[in-house]
């Protein structure tokens, strides 16, 4: 045989030796997915959720569930069985760190392209209230080819040094060699430190007092996101949605009134409030004044984020209809909050004022 004939022989060899790699590669990815990208657990895997950045869409796609938990990052510390057992569903999360009210919308209409749900638990941040009413997914650089439906940009899924040797080998050993509990999916909590140390070390203080804003600065951005947020409750009315306003500590309370934004926070929570509430299938609860817990340091780990036994808690307030708001209460009850973050600057912050417990931040910031 000729040295020509070898080389060809040799080359066509190769060629299929890499097609059978390349075919092995994107089947084993395919198999066990570890974005849920095309389907959910296989192989009696567990579905283990801690990138939701990569994997939220694909579960909202391919789990079964007729509950959602949908929120930021202080929703993650939810055990969904609790709802489970509680409202008799099956819920997963739909998350976004900056619970941006687009964001949150665009994962709202990814679950219902396939499924029907009793029960939304939304999560409303008062950020989102006056963020842009705009998704941020591409421009943050999540990884639009797990969002869209275009089968072509899926090579970089299914050809991914990460996926193949880090994140399949932590889903397999997470299911068959630890002790992962699914309903924990996205929790943080297990790897945080909570306390009044952690949440003061972690507030850096405005040194200036600005002056007040209007409180009618951010209507125009609050009722874009009321168009949004009311335009998902008016198209499922199947759908009980139970909103809810988290217990941020006094510290941010303390920040929101240095930079002279509560006032307009307030309006913006009346004006959602009050258009949520036009619903029959809405219901809202307010825990934003809950004094026991908002000036309890121990209980966050910096100004904002809380302990799971605080989401625990706010779940046992709303399945006994307490810090429930209505058309008749809910302008008393922000007025109360308000009136709470006052008392934060001129009572509950003095403490630590006086012994030199707050950091400020450097006039450069």
């Amino acid at each position: 045989m000729s040295d020509k004939q070898n080389s060809k022989n040799f080359i066509k060899r190769f060629a299929i030796a890499v097609l059978v790699l390349l075919v092995f590669i994107g089947a084993v990815v395919y198999a066990f997915d570890p974005f849920y990208h095309y389907h959910k657990p296989w192989f009696g895997m567990k579905a283990v959720l801690n990138d939701k950045e990569y994997q939220c869409v694909g579960t909202l796609r391919n789990f079964d569930y007729d509950a959602l938990l949908v929120g930021s990052s202080v929703m993650e510390n939810n055990d969904n069985s609790w709802y489970n057992d509680a409202y008799g569903v099956k819920a997963i999360k739909a998350i976004r760190s900056y619970g941006a009210t687009a964001d949150l919308c665009y994962l709202l209409d990814v679950a219902y392209e396939e499924h029907d749900l009793k029960y939304v638990f939304y999560n409303i941040d008062p950020s989102s209230l006056y963020g842009e009413a705009e998704t941020t997914y591409e421009s943050t650089g999540c990884p639009m080819y797990l969002y869209d439906s275009n089968p072509f940009n899926d090579i970089q899924y299914l050809y991914n040094k990460d996926v193949l040797f880090e994140k399949i080998p932590y889903a397999v050993a997470n299911s068959f060699m630890g002790d992962y509990n699914e309903n924990l999916s996205y929790n943080w909590a297990k790897w945080k430190n909570f306390g009044s140390d952690m949440a003061l070390g972690l507030y850096f203080r405005p040194t200036e007092v600005k002056e007040m804003l209007s409180e009618d600065a951010y209507l125009d951005k609050v009722n874009a996101n009321i168009e949004l947020l009311t335009a998902q409750v008016e198209a499922h009315p199947e759908t009980e949605f139970i909103f809810f306003y988290p217990p941020y500590s006094m510290l941010w309370w303390d920040m929101s009134l240095r930079e002279g934004e509560k006032d307009a926070i307030i309006r913006c929570e009346k004006e959602m409030t009050k258009a949520l509430l036009s619903y029959d299938n809405v219901r809202i609860f307010c825990f934003q004044g809950e004094k026991e817990v908002t000036t309890n340091l121990d209980n966050y780990m910096d100004t904002i984020h809380f302990s799971p036994e605080i989401n625990r808690l706010m779940l046992d307030h709303i399945i006994a209809g307490e810090y429930e708001m209505t058309m008749d209460n809910y302008e008393e009850m922000l007025d109360e909050v308000s009136a709470f973050a006052d008392d934060v600057v001129n009572d509950y912050i003095l403490p630590y004022e006086k012994d030199g417990l707050l950091n400020y931040a450097s006039e450069e910031e």
